[in-house]
């Protein structure tokens, strides 16, 4: 990133505005709120492929977010290929028969059970494009030298939410997997010890036959989630 002392504060005039008016920015909100009800997390995919364009697009709107110090403490490993693939299917479920096994609680599978889950994970495969999330716990300069990160959890978890939202806005569909443990993903994926994998996002498309489970339509009123003071 920066070395010490190589970047001073400068103000830079406000490069975009993007102000509406009272009532456009009501009419604004609420749509785009309508549009965010119409996301879901998808299981089951088409075979088609999608266009790396639009893959390196909404990675670049994800890593637009904000993050702490402004050191954007995150890698994207954006996957098609097929071999690759199958391994961190293979590697997954594996992990996921611990799991299922006698690694989680029953009280956490008893949550788990109105969502459907379970060991398989065909969509590892079938999705044309697995995108695994990195968080960068530190980092290292050019020159050799390691700086801390800040925020890291807070920051790869906004920029995570921007990108499952540019994919949504592609007219794609995404899964948040995230198998437990995945010290399996920064080896394949070729990223340095300091990097933690934290998410695997299956894109594409849904299959004509895709289904979401019925309790993930379920959500909380506002009144319990929001506070106005």
């Amino acid at each position: 990133m920066y070395k010490k002392g190589e970047v001073t504060y400068q103000a830079l005039p406000l490069p975009d505005r993007v102000q509406l008016d009272e009532a456009d920015a009501i009419v604004a909100s609420t749509a785009f709120r309508d549009y965010m009800r119409k996301r879901h997390s998808v299981r089951e995919y088409s075979d088609r492929d999608v266009p790396e364009e639009v893959i390196r697009a909404c990675i670049e709107a994800a890593v637009s977010a904000p993050s702490g110090a402004n050191h954007q403490p995150w890698h994207f490993a954006a996957i098609r290929n097929p071999e690759m693939k199958a391994r961190i299917r293979e590697a997954a479920e594996e992990e996921e028969r611990k799991f299922y096994g006698g690694g989680a609680s029953d009280e956490w599978l008893s949550a788990l059970e109105p969502i459907g889950t379970g060991v398989d994970k065909p969509h590892l495969t079938t999705a044309p494009w697995l995108i695994v999330v990195f968080a960068e716990r530190w980092g290292v300069n050019d020159d050799g030298e390691r700086y801390k990160n800040y925020y890291v959890p807070e920051s790869v978890g906004i920029a995570t939410g921007f990108l499952i939202a540019a994919l949504h806005h592609a007219g794609l569909v995404c899964l948040e997997h995230t198998p437990n443990p995945m010290k399996f993903l920064p080896e394949m994926c070729g990223r340095p010890e300091r990097e933690k994998a934290v998410m695997i996002l299956p894109v594409g498309y849904p299959a004509d036959d895709a289904t979401v489970p019925a309790v993930a339509k379920r959500k909380k009123p506002l009144a319990r989630v929001m506070s106005i003071f």
